[in-house]
């Protein structure tokens, strides 16, 4: 089973980061320092680099940061590798849950264990499942599910964990990393009432059958207690910043059915995985779609409580209220910003496991006489189906491992699955820009801009776009835009500022930069950011103190300490950089540190490093067009065409420089002119 797994998640183990990854992982300064692990559980604020995310899940945060420490800066492989060991032993404790299920509803059938393992390898392989294991973050789910199944078998196998009461540590532990492990106590409660008490659903309501049912009631407290104070303890610790990201409980309600019978379809035909979709919220319940989701949900309450009479039937009922149960807290009056989202079934198909499983062994039981007698050769037919099965569902995975791969190919996937999400359009553009396809990437944006006009996050890439592109007057107002929708949240101020930065008006992006990390104090772009912009304006004090608080957070942050250096030493960057071309020179660093002084508005210090480039390469087309350029600056428009000029006659082509000196020529006829 697990070397199977293995084989089939070989390809995953490179996949980059995605999504929320960024500003939980990528920027998040907190998780690149082992010694902030006792801060993860004092403060949730580490979680995340957005307020707006920023939940209290400390075990999670701190997995992250081991990982990190094994591997530092994007190692993905680390990454990867802890998250991808937790799902196989989750794998193993599923057979032994499965089994002794399986066990207790018919007593020394040889045939529990294959089934309980067949299960458990068809979860493994599932390409559902893979929507949680190839996304980073969302080893939450795993973590979470985990700390039930374990609490399970712990119950199950130990006298001594029964007697003092820890099975209930797993999911303690489990709803540290997210809370929908305390569904644990309602299923726990189920648990007992069938596999102990050997009642059904309808017993509850019978009062013969009182005192079996005060007997699951009493094993159960315990359970419902812990559950209970965990989840308030959860709750106070969250951050106020938190935001489900939904706007309408009601309409969030209302769309839950039909979106619970697709998880349920996806479990069967699992062809429309998508990381990102465009569901949106039903209008009112005179949609068809509220009747037929509402038909499911009562048709599959009817079948648990049907099925749940019978011991024999038990655990399909089993699995029927495990799903609901794993699904409410994303699936009621909590709207959370996605109608749906593919890694919200990995908890919830433990159950149905359960259920479908026991289901299909008990109509092969029911039907193995005639079997017998037709199909003399039906378990090489068997074991053949099974494979084809398998293989199928590992091939499905497999590729969808290939989709999580980067985000060109998640993106693209996501546009071709779910074309009207505007965020996937956008994010699908971004992978393009970062090619330098900009052509594309606009395209995609302008789609993203008409579905979601109000998301900040647009307005903020196309700035980007139009700066790339040299269109400053364009992108500030893009960028502008985006401050306007999206003034609580970071990206709007760093990615403003990094554009300011970039156009050496550093007095400009200080502010913004400063509030950013006042909404973040964590978020590592915005830090490094803020550290130029100090360098720059020769802020010595503030960026010795910002950089010790860097290096605090990272130690081994190399960029930081850079920065530390370079404001005890009271040189900026360009003068750092000068020092380091004086022990070695060539034109190209010379060349390098006239733009560096050209952005820094030090003008004749750029003048000053192109002719030590043209003392080194006399015929240096790129030095003499910096010097026009850095004159057109000074207003030294004679001084300006004449560097020009030389330029022009050794590269009479040369787009660039014929911009720079049609800018002279222009400016000093105006100055004759007056």
């Amino acid at each position: 089973m697990m070397l199977l797994c293995a084989i089939t998640y070989a390809n995953h183990f490179q996949n980059g980061f995605h999504f929320d990854d960024s500003h939980t992982i990528q920027n998040n300064a907190y998780i690149r320092n082992i010694h902030n692990i006792p801060l993860f559980f004092k403060n949730g604020s580490t979680s995340s680099t957005l307020p707006q995310n920023q939940s209290y899940r400390p075990v999670t945060t701190t997995s992250l940061a081991f990982d990190y420490w094994l591997g530092g800066d994007y190692y993905l492989f680390f990454f990867h590798l802890s998250t991808f060991i937790l799902f196989l032993l989750q794998g193993w404790l599923m057979v032994k849950f499965m089994h002794r299920i399986f066990d207790i509803t018919i007593v020394n059938n040889q045939r529990n264990a294959a089934v309980a393992l067949i299960a458990a390898t068809f979860y493994l392989l599932h390409p559902a499942i893979a929507e949680t294991v190839n996304y980073v973050i969302a080893r939450a789910d795993i973590q979470s599910t985990f700390g039930v199944v374990l609490a399970f078998v712990l119950y199950q196998y130990s006298g001594r964990c029964r007697k003092y009461y820890l099975y209930l540590l797993p999911v303690i532990i489990g709803a540290l990393a997210k809370p929908p492990s305390v569904m644990f106590a309602p299923m726990f409660f189920v648990y007992l009432l069938f596999f102990e008490q050997g009642l059904g659903l309808v017993d509850i309501f019978k009062p013969r059958k009182f005192r079996q049912v005060f007997g699951a009631i009493k094993t159960a407290i315990p359970a419902f207690i812990c559950c209970a104070v965990t989840y308030w303890f959860l709750d106070k610790m969250t951050p106020k910043t938190w935001e489900p990201g939904g706007a309408s409980p009601m309409q969030y309600l209302i769309t839950q059915p039909i979106v619970i019978a697709h998880y349920f379809q996806m479990f069967f035909v699992p062809t429309q995985l998508s990381a990102d979709s465009d569901w949106t919220l039903l209008p009112g319940i005179s949609d068809w779609r509220f009747f037929a989701g509402m038909a499911f949900v009562v048709l599959m309450i009817a079948i648990a409580f049907i099925t749940s009479q019978k011991k024999q039937l038990r655990p399909i009922s089993f699995g029927i209220v495990w799903f609901f149960l794993a699904l409410l807290p994303t699936s009621s009056i909590i709207p959370l910003a996605e109608v749906l989202n593919d890694h919200r079934m990995y908890f919830p198909f433990v159950g149905l496991l359960i259920s479908v499983s026991w289901n299909i062994a008990l109509l092969i039981k029911k039907w193995m006489p005639w079997i017998t007698r037709h199909l003399p050769r039906y378990k090489i037919l068997f074991a053949t189906l099974l494979t084809l099965l398998l293989v199928t569902y590992a091939y499905g995975t497999w590729r969808r491992n290939e989709v999580w791969y980067d985000e060109d190919s998640l993106w693209y996937d996501v546009t071709i699955k779910s074309p009207n999400n505007g965020r996937g359009l956008m994010n699908y553009g971004l992978s393009k820009m970062a090619q330098g396809d900009y052509l594309t990437a606009e395209i995609y944006y302008e789609r993203a801009l008409k579905l979601l006009p109000n998301y900040f996050s647009i307005y903020i890439n196309l700035g980007i776009l139009k700066s790339a592109a040299g269109h400053d007057e364009e992108a500030r107002g893009y960028f502008e835009k985006g401050l306007a929708y999206g003034s609580n949240y970071p990206d709007a101020y760093s990615y403003y500022a990094r554009f300011l930065n970039s156009r050496g008006l550093y007095k400009e992006a200080i502010p913004k930069l400063q509030y950013a990390l006042k909404l973040s104090p964590a978020n590592t772009f915005a830090r490094m950011q803020l550290m130029e912009g100090y360098q720059n304006t020769e802020n010595w004090g503030e960026l010795k103190k910002l950089a010790e608080s860097t290096l605090q957070l990272e130690p081994n942050n190399a960029e930081a300490r850079n920065y530390l250096q370079a404001a005890i030493a009271r040189k900026s960057k360009a003068d750092l950089e000068a020092d380091e071309i004086r022990k070695s020179p060539t034109a190209d660093k010379y060349l390098g540190l006239s733009l560096s002084y050209y952005v820094a508005g030090r003008f004749q210090d750029c003048i000053d490093a192109c002719n030590q480039a043209l003392a080194l390469e006399p015929n240096y087309v790129q030095a003499y067009n910096n010097i026009c350029a850095a004159y057109n600056k000074l207003q030294q428009w004679d001084k300006a065409i004449a560097a020009g000029k030389k330029a022009l006659s050794i590269d009479p082509n040369n787009q660039l420089l014929k911009n720079n000196l049609q800018e002279a020529y222009r400016h000093k006829a105006e100055n004759n002119n007056h």
